[in-house]
């Protein structure tokens, strides 16, 4: 129903006026026509996305001088998602307001628009429609000048996600000021469809840097503590004569910037100390001699003997100590440094214990194991058994315990690496046989803890090894690479367990992967360019770019029993 200005409206107006002399046919006809009507009910689910049908200005009007703007859209929508999803670049200053007339809505300016200035009119996917909140597929943009030329330039990409529907697009036109989206507005704006891809139009010459964020608030700023962010791997630089720049790609994740801090101490008994922090804790941190007590009234230091985490919660660990602590002494619990799962530090932390004199009656038990007992699908090389306790122990007695066997009673060497004082992994040296059934076996008896309390019975974690005639691969050759940059090419699963390979590509670019667990896959590289053998995802502000990848074109399904072969991967 839009046509294009509000003489329109006014003109239908007085020819509704007129139509009461001559039977009332025509205000009957724009009633059915205009008016703001129910969307119709029953029949089957609608799935249908809400589309654009029609704007104003047209897409390309020059030399615009009007105060509003109006959509119309393909079916009746939720109106207050469009305030979430309307976005006008440049920004216009003061409250915009809108006026709805059954499917159209006109959008009225607070103030003049800016003179000679090329304007972008996005309305992004999360538009919903009103039956049952099916959002846009994909962002809709038009431009407008209101001056006698339209700024054409473009910039496309794409962001690579689980989730990649409904991010948001910040651009910033690059000039002397830093560029700060913490506290910074972005320019232009456009948001990701349903399956990632992001277009920016109506750009001018200049130096633009972006950035994807998926912006919780709403407010068009980057909230480190609650938004996930890609950063590019560069800046980009449209010229005169340039129309187009895509291949723009971005990876989500996100980083916490606040260290952990140690909360709370207190003592489960008379030698176990619960420690809390006000976040999960980074593994490498949980070593006792990372963290000492200082027993103020005795004027003394006490050193832990054991730390784990056990059956405490995800921000929580345990300590335990050599000797009992008096009730009426004044005890302090130091951390020597507290690390993040993001890598946030902070050092020298500290909180005063609780004391208890309550007696220590729990015995070590298993907890849990990676893979689960009867796992029946162990690789017979390099298969790791990882085994979590509920109590500490100690790890030399402990190893008397442990045996690897086969059904029949025959030994079998591993190796032990500890995790923390309550849990370990387990690896067979050397290959075991196909398809045959193991058992690693725990005369639990030998774990005690520091009370000497243990259970007096056997544990039998069981499993099998499989074939191997199941296993699948994929090779190829990596093209128009820079091996200078360090390639590294990463094969990720994208369904089960999301199993991930990767391989450094030397200078003929070929690659091999073997032994790969049959299902689907994307095939991915990156430019490992600080050469910390993990990819970078940069930062926003100070701005430190991410390293640049590329992804292979389609997905691929690898069967058992089948090594897909000759796969081209040009990075462009």
């Amino acid at each position: 129903m839009v046509k294009g200005t509000k003489e329109t409206i006014k003109y239908l107006s007085a020819l509704v006026l007129r139509s009461f002399s001559e039977g009332g046919l025509i205000l009957i006809l724009l009633m059915q026509g205009c008016a703001n009507q129910l969307p119709p009910g029953g029949g089957e689910v609608d799935k249908v996305p809400p589309e654009i049908v029609d704007v104003y200005p047209p897409d390309g009007t020059t030399n615009f001088q009007g105060d509003h703007l109006e959509i119309e859209f393909s079916k009746y929508v939720v109106k207050s998602s469009l305030n979430d999803a309307l976005f006008i670049s440049p920004a216009v200053n003061g409250q915009i307001t809108f006026d709805w007339t059954g499917k159209s809505v006109d959008i009225n300016f607070p103030e003049p628009l800016k003179k000679n200035v090329t304007y972008v009119i996005t309305v992004g996917t999360d538009l919903v429609d009103y039956n049952n909140h099916n959002r846009m597929a994909n962002s809709y943009t038009f431009t407008f000048s209101t001056g006698n030329e339209i700024d054409k330039r473009t910039l496309a990409g794409k962001v690579y996600d689980q989730k990649a529907d409904g991010v948001m697009i910040f651009a910033y036109k690059i000039g002397s000021n830093e560029i700060d989206p913490l506290h910074d507005k972005p320019d232009y704006i456009s948001q990701t469809g349903s399956d990632g891809t992001f277009k920016i139009s109506g750009l001018a010459e200049g130096k633009y840097r972006l950035f994807a964020i998926r912006d919780q608030y709403k407010d068009m700023l980057f909230q480190p503590s609650q938004d996930e962010y890609g950063c590019p791997s560069e800046d980009i630089f449209l010229a005169r004569n340039d129309s187009a720049k895509s291949g723009i790609n971005f990876m989500l994740t996100k980083r916490d910037t606040i260290p952990p801090r140690l909360i709370s101490s207190t003592m489960t008994d008379e030698y176990h100390i619960l420690v809390g922090f006000t976040k999960d804790i980074d593994s490498s941190v949980i070593r006792s001699n990372n963290f000492y007590l200082f027993d103020s009234t005795a004027s003394k230091n006490i050193s832990p003997v054991f730390a784990f985490k056990g059956t405490a919660k995800p921000a929580e660990m345990v300590l335990v100590i050599q000797d009992k602590i008096p009730l009426q002494d004044e005890v302090f619990l130091f951390a020597r440094k507290l690390k993040d799962t993001f890598g946030n530090i902070f050092e020298h932390d500290h909180s005063q214990v609780t004391i208890s004199d309550r007696a220590d009656t729990s015995k070590p038990g298993i907890l849990k194991t990676i893979p689960d007992n009867g796992y029946s699908k162990a690789d017979f090389s390099k298969q790791n058994f990882v085994f979590y306790f509920t109590d500490a122990f100690d790890t030399a007695q402990a190893r008397t315990g442990i045996s690897l066997t086969d059904t029949l009673g025959h030994s079998f060497g591993y190796d032990i690496s500890y995790i923390d004082d309550a849990s370990f992994k387990i690896m067979p040296v050397g290959n075991l046989e196909k398809v045959k059934d193991y058992r690693i076996n725990f005369d639990l008896s030998k774990f005690r803890d520091k009370s000497g309390n243990s259970y007096d019975t056997t544990y039998v974690y069981k499993f099998k090894t499989i074939s191997g005639i199941d296993f699948t691969g994929v090779s190829g050759r990596l093209e128009d690479f820079d091996i200078s940059k360090n390639p590294v090419l990463v094969l990720q699963g994208i369904d089960g367990d999301k199993a991930r390979y990767e391989q450094k590509i030397k200078g003929d670019g070929k690659f091999n992967f073997t032994r790969i667990e049959p299902g689907n896959y994307n095939l991915w590289c990156y430019y490992d360019s600080d050469d910390d053998g993990k990819y970078t995802y940069g930062w926003p502000f100070p701005f430190k770019p991410a390293e640049e990848f590329f992804v292979y074109d389609s997905n691929l399904k690898l069967k058992p029993r089948w090594t897909l072969t000759d796969v081209s991967f040009k990075l462009k």
